[in-house]
């Protein structure tokens, strides 16, 4: 009879705990304590977790006999993060060529294998829950990452995801090859009515959470100053696809530039709007009529304008303009990144928090973004978001105070999702 040996891949984000299992009851003790709810910190907290969940956060105490007491009297501990616009099978596509190549020359296998090492990056990272928005070419690999993190198969963030988005046929690349080649597409094409409805339910049966679309394409500033957009679906599409995602329990997420796209994407019905660099005064005021959330991904803009060139550099400048402006309307404005958009290994998602500080968010407002709102977003804030009793043991531990410096984000030392530490550099 063979003897097989088993190899366990040594992993940095494996559970510091014996066992993979974290104790029983853990008591944290927390310098600073930023709980996601308040706009102050409470100093000298200690929070309570019993297996994976919360069960108290309160000012000074002691930790109760027989716990696990785990100290971070020297740190400021937050609700881990949330990022609700990712693509963890995508490296980077700042150019076609990137884009091409990867759906060309990868196979899908081998790129959930660099999905799971992208959803561990992130979780080092603090990011404890993640969004993401769509495979660009893989199918339906992001459900069976999440399924492998849910199993603690592999480390990572906990997931909702949106399959694969939709397009009008010929809207989205792989385009510009010879017909006579059969190449893979980045989205499912749909078209008409009935194919928006057909296309909703499939993804639904395959694992989907979310749905996304393409409202639009090809961004141009016109002469009214304003970024247009030629929007893609017809308005009775776009509305069959909304509407069939709500009757079957889902929320719709759509891509939209311009602001063609974005007002496409009002009438639709839509849940967020992703990107949303040309907004005016007008939509901005439909958004929060609507209570429609606004995930701006600054953090990709920035990264791929330059080697894009064209209007991508106006594009990202008025973006900042118009995030001043949703700021002050009230518009609800959740952290979403677009990590795949750009490299994983090279940016920290939480860069996208300092950005939003420079672009006139306090730091406890910019944490609000990546914790509690993007919590209501996913429609998650009974389960986590916050530190309080009944959430999910979700936190994260840095050096500094983020609230005189909000890039300490960008220098998590400590990460604990589910009650398990993944991370502590803290010793």
């Amino acid at each position: 009879m063979r003897r097989f040996l088993a190899f366990v891949l040594a992993s940095p984000l494996v559970p510091v705990f014996a066992g993979g299992q974290a104790p029983h009851r853990t008591a944290i003790r927390a310098g600073r304590l930023i709980d996601g709810k308040s706009d102050k910190p409470i100093e000298n907290a200690l929070i309570l977790i019993e297996g994976d969940k919360i069960a108290s956060a309160t000012p000074g105490g002691g930790a109760p006999a027989g716990a696990e007491v785990i100290d971070l009297s020297k740190t400021t501990v937050l609700p881990g993060f949330i990022d609700v616009h990712t693509h963890v099978l995508l490296q980077g596509d700042v150019t076609a060529a990137e884009y091409d190549d990867q759906l060309l020359k990868e196979s899908i296998p081998y790129r959930a294998i660099l999905a799971a090492r992208n959803a561990q990056i992130a979780l080092s990272h603090g990011f404890t829950a993640m969004r993401d928005l769509e495979t660009e070419g893989a199918m339906y690999a992001d459900v069976d990452v999440k399924t492998a993190i849910a199993k603690e198969e592999v480390p990572g963030p906990r997931m909702q995801v949106a399959t694969r988005a939709m397009t009008p046929t010929g809207m989205y690349p792989l385009l510009g090859y010879s017909w006579e080649l059969k190449l893979p597409a980045g989205v499912q094409y749909v078209d008409g009515v009935d194919g928006a409805r057909k296309a909703v339910r499939e993804q639904v049966m395959y694992g989907a959470d979310w749905i996304k679309y393409y409202s639009d394409r090809r961004y141009h500033f016109a002469g009214d100053g304003v970024l247009h957009s030629m929007v893609n679906f017809t308005d009775e599409e776009a509305k069959a696809i909304v509407d069939e995602a709500h009757r079957l329990g889902k929320k719709v997420a759509a891509h939209a530039i311009g602001s063609d796209g974005i007002a496409a994407a009002l009438r639709a019905g839509v849940d967020t709007i992703e990107h949303a660099d040309g907004l005016t005064d007008a939509l901005m005021d439909e958004m929060v009529r609507k209570g429609v959330y606004w995930v701006p991904t600054l953090t990709v803009g920035l990264y791929v304008a330059p080697g894009r060139g064209g209007n991508w550099q106006k594009m990202a400048d008025l973006q900042r303009e118009n995030f001043g402006k949703a700021l002050k309307k009230g518009v609800k404005i959740a952290l979403g990144t677009d990590a795949g958009g750009f490299d994983w290994k090279k940016v920290n998602q939480a860069k996208e928090f300092e950005y939003y500080v420079q672009y006139g968010m306090t730091p406890i407002e910019a944490i609000h973004t990546g914790t509690s709102t993007a919590a209501e977003l996913l429609g998650w804030s009974d389960k986590t978001g916050t530190i309080e009793a009944g959430k999910w043991a979700d936190l994260v531990a840095v050096s500094g105070d983020p609230l005189k410096d909000i890039t300490e984000l960008q220098k998590v030392k400590f990460v604990m999702k589910g009650g398990a530490v993944y991370k502590n550099e803290l010793h």
